[in-house]
C-alpha cells in the first residue's frame, strides 16, 4: 500500500521538457491552472531547438526559438529556462544531469512535469530520464554547489503525453490522470501560436501543417475520454521516494483517475 504524502507547503511547479514548444503542446493547459491558483511557474527546455529549421544556422535558430518560448511563457506568467543542450543530440551524461539538477536546485520544484520516457523523438525519451534523476537527487544537499532552499523536498513528478498518445512503439498511453482544460485552450493555443518558426519546419520534416489545430484536436480526444472539452493527460511517477498522492487529481477535480 503506498504512503500518504504530506503536501508540500512551497508551490512551485516547473515543466521540464525538450524543446521549446513541447510545453504549449502537452502541458500548458495546466501550468495556467496552477498559475491561476498561485503557484510560482516555470518552463524550461533542455535544448533551444537549434535544429528545427531548414534554414538558418544553430545560433540564429536558437534565440529565436528562446525568444518564442520566453513570450510563450509569459502569457503564463512562467519564468522560461534553457540548458543550451544541442538539439537533436540530448544524451544522458553527467554534464547534462549537473546542469538539470542545478536549475532544480535554482528553481526548487515541488511539481515537475516532464516527457515521457518512451516516445518517438529520442530527446524527449532523454529529457525525461533528465527529469527524473534531477527530480529525485536535486535536494540532496551535496549533489549541487547551488544553494540549497530551505523547504526543497522531493517533487511531485508526472510524465506528460506524447504526439498521438502513443509510446515509440505505437502502443496506447494509459494516463493516471486528466485535467480538465476547457477553460484555458484558448490561452494553451495563444502560448503555442507563439512558436511560429516551427510551422515551416513541421510542415516539411513532420508533415504537420497545422500545429495548433492538432493540438486542440489531441486534447478534445483526450477531454472525451473524461468527460470534458478538452484535456490534458499525464502519468504519475509513484516511485520509492517521491510523493503517492495525486497532486493534481486534488488541485483539480473533477478530473478522472484511470484505475
Amino acid at each position: 500500500m503506498a504512503n500518504s504524502s504530506i503536501r508540500p507547503s512551497r508551490q512551485v511547479a516547473v515543466a521540464f521538457m525538450a524543446h521549446p514548444d513541447d510545453a504549449e503542446i502537452f502541458c500548458a493547459g495546466t501550468l495556467l491552472r496552477l498559475a491561476q491558483a498561485g503557484w510560482d511557474i516555470h518552463i524550461a527546455t533542455v535544448t533551444a531547438g537549434d535544429c528545427g529549421a531548414q534554414t538558418g544556422g544553430p545560433e540564429e535558430v536558437a534565440r529565436i526559438r528562446i525568444a518564442e518560448g520566453t513570450r510563450a511563457a509569459k502569457i503564463a506568467g512562467a519564468t522560461f529556462h534553457c540548458l543550451g543542450e544541442p538539439d537533436g543530440r540530448v544524451v544522458f551524461d553527467r554534464v547534462a544531469l549537473q546542469k538539470s539538477i542545478d536549475l532544480f536546485r535554482q528553481i526548487s520544484p515541488t511539481l515537475v512535469i516532464t516527457m515521457p520516457m518512451s516516445d518517438y523523438h529520442s530527446d524527449h525519451e532523454v529529457t525525461g530520464r533528465l527529469g527524473r534523476a534531477a527530480s529525485f537527487v536535486y535536494a540532496a544537499p551535496n549533489a549541487s554547489e547551488v544553494p540549497l532552499t530551505e523547504g526543497a523536498t522531493v517533487p511531485y513528478l508526472y510524465y506528460c503525453d506524447t504526439i498521438g498518445g502513443c509510446d515509440r512503439m505505437g502502443v496506447p498511453i494509459e494516463p493516471t490522470t486528466f485535467v480538465d482544460i476547457s477553460e484555458q485552450i484558448e490561452l494553451k493555443s495563444s502560448m503555442l501560436a507563439c512558436h511560429e518558426s516551427q510551422r515551416e519546419w513541421l510542415r516539411s520534416h513532420n508533415g504537420i501543417d497545422d500545429y495548433i489545430n492538432a493540438m486542440r484536436s489531441h486534447c478534445s480526444e483526450r477531454g472525451s475520454q473524461c468527460g470534458v472539452d478538452a484535456a490534458e493527460a499525464f502519468v504519475q511517477h509513484r516511485g520509492h521516494g517521491h510523493p503517492q498522492d495525486d497532486l493534481l487529481i486534488d488541485l483539480f477535480a473533477p478530473i478522472k483517475q484511470l484505475s
